[in-house]
């Protein structure tokens, strides 16, 4: 018998496992811009994941602190360019509460209106982006149409398309152009009567809640450990709302038409239901507070102020129920015309945090999937 030779010549690549690391962003269509993904992948699998922030870093909350209390909302409207009227107001909150300042009725109507509308015009974006995100083009044009309607009626009240700067301490910078309540409202309806091309293009589309259902589920325990908020964490069951649970502006008043909405797969499509049915809800708040305006007597908008307007010395925390989420704001006055720290906590900088949760175990073909549905802005997270 003629003996034989064995000689391993090499060996596959499927003879070990190797991770791959792979970086998504910071410059990548699917990372929104500027956010950068690190992903630690076993084959088609994401392992681990890191989001990497801060390439959008302008230090706005060092800059307050060299700007007086009317300058200070030129800044805080920009870091979620999508909702900068309600930026603005969780600023001014937080300095007429260290004031103690009263804001005449009309004003607080008024605000609670333009934050209404202001979340229709955030929501809008998402809900047009989104399924564009996952190769449905068509939404987004009608999501940019019905975001005209209201551009007109906000660009005429304060002169601005994204940067309002209508906020003022003690009101709001004017009363209301003749005849825009009529306007206004004619937007709204005609926002209204077109919404349900969402629910027939999107939630109607197979392939849409194919790609979203059961896909990046985030738990409730997730969401209270990462502070995540806003629809993303009341998708996943957690019911909490500002506007409700503490009410400010006329959200008080506005209980019987404020509809808080909750689902409880906690999945994309879930998250994508929640911001659907909160924009129906925001045009139902927006509609009564235009009949609640049409009741009330003409009258001030703002309060008159100092030259030099100085915060008394003390800390206080106003929060407001953003678009995304909870937007917090600490305040600590020297006494000064310039806060001594204005602390900004924003939705998205807790919101996408949970991507280290959500991403490690799925596919890496699901990832733009739970990706765009956190529903973040970049300068929400590097303010």
């Amino acid at each position: 018998m003629t003996p034989t030779t064995e000689t391993m010549v090499g060996i596959g690549g499927a003879a070990e496992s190797t991770d791959m690391v792979l970086n998504i962003g910071p410059q990548h269509p699917s990372t929104h811009g500027v956010l950068r993904l690190k992903l630690v992948l076993d084959g088609e699998r994401i392992r681990h994941a890191e989001p990497v922030i801060g390439y959008m870093h302008r230090g706005a909350e060092k800059l307050f602190e060299a700007r007086d209390y009317r300058q200070i909302i030129m800044l805080a409207n920009r870091h979620d360019w999508l909702s900068a009227f309600s930026n603005e107001l969780g600023v001014v909150l937080a300095v007429e509460r260290m004031l103690g300042m009263e804001v005449p009725e009309r004003a607080v109507w008024l605000r609670t209106l333009l934050a209404e509308l202001n979340r229709v015009l955030n929501h809008l974006m998402f809900l047009g982006s989104y399924p564009l995100e996952l190769g449905g083009i068509t939404p987004i044009f009608y999501a940019f149409r019905e975001r005209e309607e209201l551009q007109h009626v906000m660009e005429e009240i304060s002169g601005g398309r994204m940067h309002y700067m209508f906020n003022r301490v003690g009101g709001l910078k004017e009363d209301l152009p003749a005849g825009w309540t009529t306007r206004a409202r004619t937007a709204v309806a005609d926002v209204r009567s077109r919404m349900d091309r969402f629910d027939d293009l999107v939630l109607g589309n197979e392939i849409f809640r194919g790609r979203t259902r059961n896909v990046g589920v985030l738990t409730p325990e997730a969401v209270h450990a990462y502070g995540v908020s806003g629809p993303i964490g009341r998708a996943s069951g957690v019911d909490f709302d500002l506007r409700r649970d503490e009410p400010y502006l006329a959200y008080g008043d506005l209980q019987d038409t404020l509809k808080v909405v909750t689902r409880r797969e906690g999945d994309c499509l879930a998250r994508f239901e929640c911001l659907l049915e909160q924009t129906h809800n925001a045009l139902d708040l927006a509609d009564a507070c235009l009949d609640r305006l049409a009741e009330l007597p003409p009258g001030p908008v703002n309060q008159r102020l100092p030259k030099v307007l100085k915060a008394p010395e003390g800390h206080t925390y106003a929060w407001t129920e953003n678009p995304l989420g909870i937007n917090g704001y600490y305040l600590v006055s020297k006494g000064e015309k310039t806060p001594y720290r204005l602390k900004l906590r924003s939705a998205s900088y807790n919101n996408i945090q949970a991507l280290t949760e959500l991403l490690p175990g799925t596919l890496v073909a699901d990832m733009v999937a739970i990706l765009g549905s956190m529903f973040f802005v970049v300068g929400d997270i590097d303010k």
